[in-house]
């Protein structure tokens, strides 16, 4: 069996779930690999087939995506080039982690295609979302469509929803608490973060930064250029994670039994949606910015440790896809 597992490059997220399914796809058939977007900040160690530039979003430094400048920077007529050439009819199943070129050269050409991820569960009216009318609604819905759909979400909110695919290098550190806070907001500057620690001397913080080159201490705060290895332990040794409105982060937190503090993007219609859940869940979330300084205050000092078993279930839902998707 021929099987193409498609996957989104923008985020962390859609790469450290690949690196847990993959190795199970391999022992169903032949794997080609697609990826498209390069702003991971996580290496995916494996042969990459097809690598495209996809479409995503331009978030800055300011805490929110500019939809302005997304639409200026994409390069649509070479999208819709590789949605045309791709070819999705030699693959006897296509997976799909959010990934638009893929998603797209099926739907045209009428091919089944299942898609796995996170967004998926979103496609439910039990999963919690914001209210009112948002853009970023109607581009979630209709970014990557698919024939079939298994969500993940912090709660099995529905039947085709599961609970987190947790890294087995998360899975396999022994957690307790040194005393520091881990924070990582890519969506901000380095300078707008250090601003707001400094303001707790008596708090020590590990910044993980996509926006400096080399390492550096402050005061009361070391910052640390991306790396996997020793933003997992710095997590696993932590007293709390201090970070954006994404998904796995939160999950990989809540799994390690720490306190989680979200400040989700403004105009980023999913992190507000995620933060609402992960605010259900015991997290604090940071709805305003104007809020920031009070709720990390009442964070630090009040902040509960959430313990969430999410089991290992990714071999049992590979096998369902594989015997009920084909």
């Amino acid at each position: 069996m021929k099987i193409l597992y498609a996957i989104q490059g923008t985020g962390n997220g859609h790469v450290s779930r690949a690196r847990e399914i993959i190795p199970i796809l391999k022992k169903y058939g032949t794997l080609d690999i697609l990826i498209s977007g390069t702003q991971a900040d996580v290496n995916l160690d494996e042969e990459i087939k097809y690598k495209f530039k996809g479409f995503g979003f331009d978030f800055g430094t300011n805490g929110g995506i500019n939809y302005k400048s997304s639409f200026i920077k994409a390069d649509f007529r070479q999208l819709i080039k590789d949605i045309r050439s791709l070819p999705v009819k030699d693959y006897d199943l296509i997976i799909n982690d959010f990934e638009p070129v893929t998603a797209w050269a099926c739907k045209l050409r009428k091919i089944k295609s299942v898609a796995l991820s996170h967004q998926s569960a979103f496609l439910s009216p039990k999963t919690p979302v914001i209210s009112g009318f948002h853009l970023g609604r109607i581009i979630l819905r209709n970014y990557a469509p698919a024939t079939y759909r298994i969500g993940f979400h912090f709660k099995k909110y529905d039947d085709f929803i599961k609970t987190p695919v947790i890294r087995s290098e998360i899975r396999n550190l022994s957690p307790e608490n040194l005393g520091h806070y881990t924070v990582y907001l890519p969506a901000y500057s380095d300078e707008f973060i250090l601003k707001k620690l400094e303001k707790f001397p008596d708090r020590k913080f590990q910044v993980f930064s996509k926006h400096t080159k080399e390492d550096y201490l402050k005061s009361h705060i070391v910052v640390y250029r991306i790396n996997n290895e020793k933003f997992n332990q710095s997590l696993a040794n932590s007293e709390g994670l201090l970070t954006g409105g994404g998904f796995e982060g939160p999950a990989e937190a809540m799994f390690l039994g720490k306190k989680v503090l979200c400040v989700p993007m403004f105009h980023q219609y999913e992190q507000q949606c995620n933060a609402l859940a992960a605010e259900d869940m015991g997290a604090t979330v940071i709805w305003d910015e104007k809020e920031f300084d009070s709720k990390l205050k009442f964070w630090i000092e009040n902040g509960n440790n959430i313990k969430v078993d999410f089991p290992d279930e990714t071999e049992k839902i590979i096998k369902y896809l594989i015997e009920n998707f084909i």
